[in-house]
């Protein structure tokens, strides 16, 4: 759970946003609260990273707040270094006499129950809390909130722990808030298949629900059986079925989220079209808990197809494998829903650890294909043909087709269970990398060049149809000068190439201090699109009556680099409203793009009328 270097912008942005946006789209309620809340104190702070933030104190807003487990000794890697703790209050039996007045039997503070809490999945990120509390409504979560921000005590929300990048355990103290039990279903339209339902909701669990009634899950995860929905919203999972249903930011309808000062932001929308007013969801899908707490989400259910074929391939090399994707693409067509790949390397670590065997003849990469579709005949005719194709033009070497679920399940367990398989293998360096396609792979054999025999395993897998890497590294133990030879070798491999550091599973813990890859985008290549997260900093934000307001100069700083144009924009700018000038922005903002300043909706007609006139002035001066 993590928030950009620009947290200042960011989080200042989300507040003016909120107040002005919620008049025009949303409903903000106010659950009941003990005593009355100010405008002020309604401002007071935002959920960043799970913990509360008082607005008062600016600089927290420039440090992180998780750590790793102690690392070994020997060169540290950024992600080995563990940020401070801020000063929040600790927990004292006045609070647990609140909290379990509150959640009677649902405040726990055995050590043992807490253990699992307090340890991510993968085993490599620890925390201390001694609280957690398992709320089953939205408003006792509000309530929660609110009373944490009141005494300032920090709050780590967590769904299913099953997040690779250590976002979803404490660092230190703070009061571990679970989704679990807020597990009900609340409704489903099986017209058109929208289901609404509380965030704690286990995703193959839903899979099962809808399943029952001819839909499916837009998305599907090899975490399936643990994760919960709240938790894929709020990292905006993948998955392995993106190629077809699309991201969740198009399948999610509505969201209700609890801000940290325990209002409740009610999004549960199920209207497909909607643009009245700004898509405040789109703002929690893969905040990764640093915004609210998601407790309820509506979402898209395609229907549950009639025909399902899964097929095995194997093939000599990685451009083979592309282009048989071109081929599948051409070919399949509308019934395509997933390309997956993976090397001979994970191949070798599940007939390994976990037994399986391989269904075709050794190959260096291998291909899960699956379709779907509504004519049995016709998906199979289509997968024929493009079998045909693939073998005669000497694409794949060996294949496997199942139509069975049995088998259909057997197939995908090959792709599946490599995270399961790494496991057994040793520690395990995740790393979750999108790039063009033709990329992908280059990435892995760069990889073991670079580190030698100082890995026991590089491997490679993901989603061909994406773009999305899973490289992963093992070692016997976890290895501080391993790790240092990884990163940020693998962070500036992935930027040189314009690729993304993190692609389906979020910055989290790890990955929170290499987020400035993201700005290397050779701004030199793309003059008139280098709005960095560093240059949002320039941003001047402030919260007002109605909006925020920006400084205009500053403004045509972040999105216009030539420094002429800065200057004379900057210039025309403060002379309409005075010095210096700051526009207050309603429903949209005054920018320069281009050689020309555009005048967005929200800048009123005096602002517009007056600029044109100081530009006619100026053309005068200079004829």
């Amino acid at each position: 759970m993590y928030i950009f270097s620009a947290g200042t912008f960011l989080s200042f942005a989300m507040v003016g946003i909120f107040q002005r946006s919620l008049r025009l789209r949303t409903s903000l309620r106010q659950l009941s609260f003990h005593g009355s809340t100010s405008s002020t104190d309604t401002l007071s702070s935002l959920v960043l990273r799970g913990r509360l933030f008082p607005i008062s104190s600016p600089s927290v807003f420039f440090s992180t707040h998780r750590t790793l487990q102690a690392p070994n000794d020997g060169p540290k890697s950024l992600s080995d270094t563990p940020p401070p703790r801020r000063p929040f209050s600790r927990v004292t039996e006045e609070d647990l006499t609140f909290f379990r007045t509150l959640l009677p039997g649902r405040t726990i503070t055995d050590p043992d129950l807490l253990e699992s809490s307090n340890v991510d999945w993968l085993k490599s990120v620890r925390g201390s809390s001694e609280v957690l509390l398992r709320p089953q409504t939205t408003e006792e979560v509000s309530q929660i909130l609110r009373y944490c921000n009141s005494h300032n005590l920090a709050v780590n929300p967590q769904g299913g722990n099953t997040g690779l990048v250590g976002g979803s355990v404490p660092v230190y103290d703070e009061i571990v808030l679970s989704t679990a039990l807020m597990n009900n279903i609340l409704h489903f339209n099986d017209v058109s298949g929208i289901l609404t339902c509380q965030s704690g909701c286990i995703l193959e669990n839903l899979s099962l629900y809808l399943e029952e009634r001819g839909h499916i899950m837009p998305l599907d995860l090899g975490a399936k059986g643990s994760c919960q929905i709240g938790g894929n919203v709020a990292t905006n999972a993948g998955g392995l079925r993106l190629l077809r249903y699309g991201s969740l930011h198009g399948t999610v309808l509505g969201l209700e989220v609890v801000l940290a000062d325990g209002r409740v932001l009610d999004c549960l929308s199920t209207l497909r079209k909607d643009n009245t007013g700004y898509d405040l969801k789109q703002l929690f899908i893969g905040s990764e808990g640093t915004l609210g707490v998601i407790t309820a989400v509506s979402i898209l259910c395609p229907q549950k197809p009639k025909s399902v074929n899964v097929v095995f391939l194997g093939c000599e090399t990685f451009e083979q494998l592309l282009k048989t994707f071109q081929l599948s693409k051409r070919m399949l067509g509308e019934i395509l829903s997933a390309y997956e790949f993976l090397d001979s390397e994970c191949l070798n670590l599940l007939k390994t650890h976990l037994k399986l065997q391989n269904p075709v003849s050794d190959c260096p990469f291998y291909i899960v294909i699956e379709t779907q579709g509504s004519d049995p005949n016709h998906d199979e005719e289509k997968l024929h043909n493009f079998l045909e194709e693939a073998m005669a033009s000497s694409l794949v070497v060996d294949g496997t087709v199942a139509t069975e679920e049995g088998k259909i399940k057997a197939l995908w367990s090959m792709r599946e269970r490599i995270t399961e398989a790494l496991t057994h293998d040793g520690f395990t360096y995740k790393y979750d990398i999108s790039l063009p396609v033709e990329r992908i792979y280059q990435l892995v054999t760069d990889m073991r060049r670079h580190l030698g025999d100082r890995a026991k395993s590089v491997v490679g897998y993901g989603h061909v149809g994406d773009g999305n890497l899973h490289l992963n590294i093992t070692s016997p133990a976890k290895n501080a000068a391993l790790l240092a030879a990884i990163e940020p070798f693998v962070y500036e491999w992935t930027a040189k190439f314009q690729g993304s550091i993190s692609a389906e599973h979020g910055l989290g813990l790890k990955k929170r201090n290499y987020i400035h890859y993201k700005d290397l985008l050779q701004p030199e290549k793309h003059p008139r699109n280098n709005c960095s997260i560093q240059e949002k900093d320039r941003l001047k934000v402030s919260v007002c009556d109605g909006g925020f307001s920006l400084r205009a100069d500053d403004l045509c700083v972040q999105v216009h680099q030539p420094a002429r144009h800065r200057r004379r924009h900057g210039q025309a700018l403060r002379r309409l409203d005075g010095d210096p000038l700051q526009v207050v922005v309603q429903r949209a903002v005054l920018v320069v793009v281009g050689d020309q300043p555009q005048l967005g909706a929200g800048v009123t007609r005096s602002h517009v009328r007056r600029h044109e006139l100081w530009e006619e002035s100026k053309r005068r001066r200079v004829s």
